[in-house]
């Protein structure tokens, strides 16, 4: 009876769905009443109807011009749904206004209940911000009037472009979405490869057919009349079609989003249009673009902003000519240019894998965008003899390109290569480190172009173990705090993470950084210290209160203290999406306790051993008296950073058995 109640409830809600009317501004007072999405209660909001269509629109002066027109209403369920309420809006911005995207039609309201009442207060200009994000693109951001619990916005708007490439259309959020409608038409004369995101775990169904189009065209003749040249001016009417790709679906899930899930972009169901030939009138390729991987490269490569600037060497030449005096080894050589591109050239936070300013102008000036800095160093490299090639990169918020395209890549870096063996390098990371990428890049694998236009895939991902190793003394006070010294040093990529956590912090920051939920303790002696082999190390001296129960005479303690994992972060019962850890490591504790006097060790934590899949990932637990002394020591060993989403419920499994063993407590008893 449940199970049909509740199947009645979903059909009654689908067809209130397909009833309504999502004309803009008539919002009824059944969506202001709704108090929880009917789907997913979870939700703190969902878009209610989102509408998207992408045309041409064929004008004789401007040719094609694409128009993007967008319709979306969003019900806020609660505070934690505020977030819904701002929407970015980006544009193109060329080096003329004809080459510039335009925002046009612009209109939105808020919708609240008062009582009986419905109200709308308008979006207005001081609720409208203009944000240059780079210098080709300028970001719109829609602040909405009058968010309240309950309320509903609503936001129209086109978008005007002078180009031909189609920006992803999403068919996902990390909210649900009640009903979809997307419309895709594009003119016959240009072909698009259109594909879906493969690694989502939604897709979406399409129709896909032709719709005629019809366009008149003037001319303008002169004629002879009468002995006199005149103007005529004659309409002809021209027909072609639009290839048309339609969506409509309705109770789309929101993707959710958990501890370690690497970028939910990749995940996000979306479908690309890439813009593979340019035809005439019969169907035939006047121009055409990417088809393969390789033909992918080589455009790229052919570039001015790119492989031209790889050629550059005479402005630099003398100042790195005493850098690498007597240096004769490539990965010295890279390491010393590397450190001298960072010293050199700052990276001003925009991505690219072309150049923006060309690297003279930005070896001069002190300053440039990804490609910029990164062409720069690999020239250098060049320049010197060594064997250096780009290699390009999708960023973890670009997601993942499974298909040859030239949008797909939005970052390049460098790679160097001597006897079979190479490093990867990223001169935009001012605490980066041979084959230390910073994380943004690390997304699966980007691919190697070489001098002579071949090209490969390479893989992005740490080859390499990083290692946090923690030694932490304990000694018990007679009022029973805890007292003592804590030293860790951290490798590779961890230790870039915490490099960019720290440093330029002061020291009072780093220590109130430091005792950040870890409970009522006090750090002191805060030290931290980056080392030329790119560790990095910290130590200081704790008290820690509140961390002992005293229970009829018995101490009852955990030994790694406020070091414990306290909870497993994995929450969700199924998992459609991988754990990414982003980079294999080991995680080392060695706890030395001194027992207070007048004290005996009553019970220890059992040691044990616990795997994953065959010591895919294993976790060890030693805990012995040594005289006066308890010593512990634990290790977790996690030897690949991917776990598939198949293996998920034995993983958490796995993990909750962790955090049970971090958590068993030493009991001493009186002597």
């Amino acid at each position: 009876m449940k199970k049909l109640l509740t199947l009645i409830t979903l059909m009654a809600f689908v067809t209130i769905t397909k009833a309504q009317d999502y004309k803009f501004g008539k919002v009824s007072k059944e969506e202001l009443q709704e108090k929880v999405h009917p789907i997913d209660s979870s939700a703190n909001a969902a878009v209610l109807f989102k509408d998207e269509k992408v045309s041409f629109l064929f004008t004789q002066n401007q040719g094609f011009m694409q128009q993007r027109e967008v319709h979306e209403r969003i019900k806020i369920y609660n505070k934690e749904g505020y977030e819904w309420a701002t929407h970015k809006i980006n544009l193109y911005k060329g080096s003329s206004g004809a080459s510039s995207e335009k925002l046009l039609n612009l209109k939105g309201h808020t919708f609240n209940l008062k009582g009986s009442k419905v109200e709308k207060d308008k979006l207005k200009n001081d609720g409208i911000f203009e944000e240059k994000l780079n210098d080709f693109v300028e970001i719109n951001t829609l602040t909405m009037p009058n968010i309240q619990d309950g309320c509903v916005i609503e936001y129209t708007y086109k978008i005007s472009s002078p180009y031909l490439e189609i920006d992803d259309v999403y068919f996902q959020k990390r909210i649900p979405i009640n009903e979809l409608r997307v419309k895709v038409s594009t003119p016959q004369y240009f072909n698009y490869n259109k594909k879906s995101n493969l690694k989502a775990f939604f897709s979406p169904n399409f129709k896909e057919s032709k719709e005629a189009r019809s366009v008149n065209m003037a001319t303008n003749t002169r004629k002879l009349h009468l002995g006199v040249n005149q103007n005529a001016f004659q309409t002809s009417k021209s027909e072609y079609f639009d290839n048309v790709v339609k969506i409509s679906e309705s109770n789309i899930p929101a993707i959710k989003s958990e501890a370690f899930a690497g970028s939910m972009d990749n995940y996000l169901s979306k479908m690309s249009f890439e813009l593979a030939a340019i035809l005439d009138d019969n169907g035939i390729p006047e121009k055409t673009f990417a088809s393969s991987w390789e033909k992918v490269s080589k455009s790229i490569y052919d570039r001015d902003d790119f492989g031209k600037q790889l050629e550059l060497t005479k402005f630099y030449r003398d100042d790195i000519s005493s850098i690498l005096q007597d240096i004769t080894e490539p990965f010295e050589k890279a390491f010393l240019l590397q450190n001298y591109v960072k010293s050199k050239v700052k990276w001003n936070g925009y991505y690219g894998y072309s150049t923006y300013r060309g690297v003279k102008k930005a070896y001069n000036e002190g300053e440039g965008n990804v490609g910029d800095v990164n062409l720069l160093l690999t020239a250098m490299l060049r320049s010197q003899g060594v064997n250096a090639n780009p290699v390009l990169v999708s960023t973890k918020n670009n997601g993942i390109p499974l298909y040859p395209t030239r949008k797909g890549f939005n970052y390049v870096i460098c790679m160097v290569e001597n006897q079979g063996q190479y490093v990867l390098i990223d001169a935009t990371e001012p605490y980066g480190f041979l084959n230390v990428l910073p994380e943004r890049a690390l997304n699966w694998q980007g691919r190697l172009i070489k001098r002579d236009g071949s090209s490969n895939w390479v893989s992005l991902m740490p080859n390499k173990q990083s290692l946090e190793s923690t030694s932490l003394n304990i000694k018990l006070e007679d009022d029973l705090s805890f007292t003592g010294k804590v030293r860790q040093m951290i490798t590779s990529n961890l230790a870039l993470r915490y490099k960019k956590r720290y440093v330029g912090m002061s020291q009072d920051d780093q220590t109130k950084m430091l005792e950040k939920n870890k409970g009522a303790i006090e750090i002191s002696e805060t030290k931290m210290d980056a080392k030329d082999n790119g560790a990095f190390s910290i130590s200081y001296n704790y008290r820690l209160n509140d961390a002992i129960d005293d229970i009829g005479g018995k101490l009852y303690f955990n030994p790694l203290l406020f070091m414990a994992e306290k909870e497993n972060p994995f929450k969700l019962d199924v998992r459609q999406y991988p754990i990414d850890f982003t980079m294999p490591f080991k995680d080392k504790f060695k706890v030395n306790i001194m027992l207070p006097k007048g004290y005996k060790v009553e019970a220890l934590p059992k040691s044990e051993v616990m795997e994953f899949k065959e010591g895919a990932v294993k976790y060890t637990f030693i805990a012995k008296q040594n005289g006066s002394y308890v010593q512990l020591s634990t290790e977790l060993d996690l030897k690949s950073p991917i776990i598939d989403s198949s293996d998920y419920s034995v993983f958490k499994e796995f993990y909750g058995k962790v955090v049970e063993k971090q958590a068993e407590q030493i009991v001493l008893s009186k002597i």
